[in-house]
């Protein structure tokens, strides 16, 4: 992610020429490391792992009997449209609103930086207090992070990086609390497999809801990528938006706190 968000701008002066040029150079790094991935491995035959059959609906159906995995996934759900939501939007918001297009790429590399590096953090965080408290602590701080962000202009890029750094930081717990919550629920009802498969399945459908909510949205107020209209509505759709969904998933998330901490 931080190579693909970097090497544009240092592979062209212009974004455009950058991304296409990273189109021929990022293939052979993935291949690269998905070979030093796989020589890492250890190919050593262990003891044969029990196997179990479960036919799928009776098994899904378990899953979501489970009233606390519901709850999770509910929050789950606020709280990932609010994350996809700025992620969709990111390059037409440092284009447009900020005018820094040629900005994108470092400012991207230090959100995906700091979400990295505070992952320790909200580890420890949460082995102290709790993995709900910290994960609304985390939803706090972004929640004043997309406040911020609402009320920035044509040139701030500082105060938008400071932005992307806290952003960034809140992305560390979503990225390792909530599946870690999730793994819990699915341990104590003997359905890990297929809580995995449909945590994953969420996950993935957060990002389309996003993009099909946020772009006819902006169509439908006037905004038009380079032309300078709309701005107001791409600011809205880009931090206050996701505000109101992380609001939603944080009180949610203090609603059902006793049920969702193992």
């Amino acid at each position: 992610m931080v190579l693909a968000a970097s090497l544009p701008s240092f592979l062209a002066a212009d974004l455009s020429d950058g991304i296409a040029r990273l189109s021929w150079v990022l293939p052979p790094l993935l291949l690269i490391a998905a070979l030093t991935i796989f020589s890492r491995v250890d190919t050593g035959a262990g003891p044969p792992l029990p196997t179990q059959t479960q036919p799928l609906w009776p098994s899904l159906r378990r899953v979501f009997a489970d009233v606390a995995f519901r709850r999770l996934l509910a929050v789950f759900v606020a709280n990932g449209i609010a994350a996809a939501l700025p992620a969709t939007l990111f390059l037409f918001f440092v284009a447009d609103v900020l005018q820094l297009q040629s900005a994108s790429g470092p400012l991207l590399v230090l959100y995906f930086v700091a979400g990295a590096a505070s992952l320790p953090l909200w580890v420890k965080l949460s082995a102290r207090f709790g993995r709900v408290r910290a994960w609304l602590a985390a939803m706090g701080l972004a929640i004043v992070a997309f406040a911020g962000a609402g009320l920035l202009g044509s040139g701030d890029l500082w105060p938008f990086a400071a932005i992307c750094v806290a952003s960034g930081l809140a992305l560390g717990a979503d990225l390792a609390l909530p599946a870690a919550i999730a793994a819990d629920l699915g341990e104590r009802q003997g359905q890990a497999g297929a809580c995995f498969g449909v945590w994953n399945f969420v996950s993935k459908l957060n990002l389309a809801v996003a993009a099909g909510l946020s772009l006819p949205l902006l169509a439908a107020l006037g905004y038009v990528p380079g032309s300078g209209a709309g701005l107001s509505a791409l600011t809205m759709a880009y931090a206050l938006l996701p505000l109101a969904f992380k609001a939603l998933a944080a009180a949610l998330l203090w609603r059902w706190r006793h049920s969702l901490e193992i």
